[in-house]
């Protein structure tokens, strides 16, 4: 392709004639290569929205341009046949030069299992956050917005005591929509991303603490990452639907007995006290 005159700018169409926007056609071939240095993997329904515009906000940090989620490595059909050409994943970054690091917050990454070896083949110095909600009250979150979304018209607790054999569906893959109570599962996701990167790499953190009182969270992610002080920092909840009930004292019930052993799990793992995701 040859251009003649004037620099073509992002949005206008490509000379090529291909009828797209030159940053979405051949301005792709000028994208930067820098690598995305962090994810916020985790997990969904854990307020991993309201931490992205905290991110979004900070001078020193660049997050994607146009999408909340890109959803790169968990897109297996782009990793079918990969090539080790991550010029489309840098397309989402318009880093400027006052910023330090790229992020990419895609709460999926923590669940997904084959991405934590994907982030590592592409960025084994990757940090990770990651977000973990009591995973009784994630699971209705979850299942809410399914039904807000007319995604989802059984009743919880019939969606959650018949999980296992719907998550058969999506055989051999993991189901993205229906798992409200496997994706409470932390403790396997966390050893899988610790098989690859090591712990140092990872923040864990509660989202009833960020949800509470976001200032010592983000000192803590500004600490994690390298980066000044967040600017603001403000009470805010982002993305949360409303509840046409509350939880049945049965699907309560149901959840914290599955769950009784991956909480206690985690409290070995984490060192945390974790008596308030048992109590009712």
């Amino acid at each position: 392709m040859e251009t003649v005159g004037k620099a073509v700018g992002r949005n206008e169409p490509c000379p090529c004639g291909s009828g797209r926007r030159y940053k979405e056609c051949h301005g792709r071939l000028e994208v930067h290569s820098r690598k995305v240095d962090f994810v916020v993997a985790g997990t969904q329904k854990g307020g991993t929205s309201a931490l992205e515009t905290y991110l979004r906000e900070h001078p020193q940090v660049c997050m994607p341009a146009s999408v909340k989620e890109v959803h790169y490595f968990d897109d297996d059909t782009r990793f079918d046949a990969h090539d080790g050409d991550y010029s489309a994943y840098h397309g989402y970054f318009q880093p400027r030069a006052t910023h330090r690091l790229l992020g990419d917050a895609t709460p999926i990454y923590m669940y997904w299992e084959p991405v934590a070896a994907r982030i590592h083949r592409y960025n084994p110095a990757m940090k990770f956050i990651v977000l973990l909600r009591n995973p009784v009250s994630r699971a209705y979150s979850h299942w809410n917005m399914e039904v807000k979304k007319r995604r989802e018209t059984m009743p919880f607790e019939e969606a959650v005591r018949t999980e296992r054999e719907r998550l058969l569906e999506a055989t051999p893959l993991q189901h993205r929509r229906r798992a409200y109570a496997e994706r409470g599962c932390y403790s396997a996701q966390l050893r899988r991303i610790w098989a690859l990167f090591p712990a140092a790499q990872t923040l864990v953190l509660r989202s009833e603490d960020f949800r509470t009182d976001p200032v010592p969270v983000l000192a803590k992610v500004a600490a994690f990452l390298e980066i000044a002080p967040f600017p603001r920092v403000d009470r805010r909840v982002v993305n949360a639907m409303p509840y046409e009930a509350p939880m049945s004292e049965a699907a309560r019930d149901f959840l914290q007995q599955a769950f009784a052993s991956e909480v206690d799990e985690l409290e070995r793992m984490l060192g945390w006290d974790l008596s308030g995701w048992r109590a009712r």
